[in-house]
């Protein structure tokens, strides 16, 4: 199992490097409501109108995670390890989807490279 980062999604949504990868893992992917505001939030800070970002959406045809307890739980659990890092909730509400899910976190966040989580992490480009 996948659980895709907003960058990576945005990523194959825009056609840029490593899109391959994330529409390859598609098939076999989730995301989660954090990621997924943020992709939203993304393309309207871009200019794109809502119907073409509804569009855009549907083609990562993969399900939503409800952000719940769990994994607000284990996002302020990563917290202080991956403090130095920069990540945002966002990142650590991915990261903790992943990790409860037993999952690969897909991201084109190259940081994501040098973190030490107990979490097994694919960066696409």
């Amino acid at each position: 199992m996948i659980v895709i980062d907003a960058s990576a999604a945005l990523a194959f949504l825009q056609g840029e490097p490593g899109f391959e990868r994330v529409r390859d893992a598609l098939a076999d992917a989730v995301i989660g409501a954090v990621n997924f505001s943020e992709i939203l939030a993304k393309l309207a800070e871009k200019g794109v109108g809502k119907e073409a970002v509804g569009l855009a959406v549907s083609a990562l045809a993969c399900p939503v995670i409800d952000f719940d307890r769990a994994q607000a739980e284990a996002s302020a659990d990563l917290r202080p390890a991956s403090r130095k890092f920069g990540l945002s909730l966002a990142d650590r509400a991915c990261l903790a989807l992943a990790k409860l899910r037993g999952a690969t976190a897909l991201t084109a966040d190259k940081v994501w490279a040098d973190l030490d989580l107990g979490i097994e992490i694919e960066v696409i480009r």
